[in-house]
């Protein structure tokens, strides 16, 4: 899928993009390190948790994978790096192939990862400062495309090679973080993040941008990179 800029859509669909849940005071963190949550039978959600988090309430990364995936490839792929950084990874399945508002209107995954997280936040103190929205290609689409619609729920939007993003009704003012490989020739970086960003930065978003030599992928450099980001204070 190549970008050909920011899709708008209707106020109605805005409001399908909105995500309700938010972590509670009190919770203690609960249960094994990495399990699946049991919201669904074939596409599900997986929860990781770091090995060593630090004390206190724990940084949360929505994770979302690339077209043709699934939860555990992004959490293979970036599951590593957000353990090295302290961050708890919830990596959800879309419903489809890939994300719903890509191929048309927000909706059955946005109800999906808000379950998700309700599920999340009974059981994990997250620290709601620190609440990150990420992805990989159509999963980096998504993740900056949501993420600007729920900028009051997520501070931090981390993106690997995005292709576009959509919606028009944004809420409160996410950090964003873009990398993309100047040799992509699935999403070519002149065509996506070189038009995402500008656009970003002229609407006032705070835009890290990192370009690097190299085709569609996330190097180690720039994977650790990200996640460092999406923790700073």
């Amino acid at each position: 899928m190549v970008a050909l800029g920011v899709a708008r859509h209707g106020s109605a669909q805005e409001r399908r993009a909105r995500i309700a849940a938010r972590p509670g005071s009190g919770t203690k963190t609960t249960g094994p390190q990495t399990r699946t949550l049991g919201l669904d039978a074939k596409r599900d959600a997986i929860l990781q948790l770091p090995t060593k988090p630090a004390a206190g309430p724990i940084p949360l990364l929505v994770l979302l994978h690339g077209a043709g995936s699934g939860g555990a490839g992004i959490l293979k792929r970036l599951g590593s790096f957000a353990d090295e950084a302290g961050i708890a990874v919830l990596a959800p399945d879309s419903r489809s192939s890939s994300w719903d508002a890509i191929r048309g209107d927000f909706g059955p995954d946005v109800a999906f990862i808000n379950r998700a997280l309700e599920r999340v936040f009974q059981t994990v103190a997250v620290d709601p400062q620190r609440i990150i929205v990420g992805g990989f290609s159509d999963g980096a689409t998504y993740a900056i495309s949501l993420g600007l619609q729920n900028g009051d729920l997520f501070r931090r939007v981390l993106a690997f090679s995005p292709g576009f993003y959509v919606g028009d009704s944004p809420q409160g003012k996410p950090r964003v973080f873009v990398s993309h490989g100047t040799r992509d020739e699935l999403l070519p970086i002149d065509r996506c993040s070189r038009i995402i960003v500008p656009r970003l930065q002229k609407s006032g978003y705070d835009v890290t941008f990192r370009e690097f030599d190299g085709a569609h992928e996330i190097p180690p450099d720039i994977a650790r990179a990200g996640m460092r980001w999406s923790i700073a204070r």
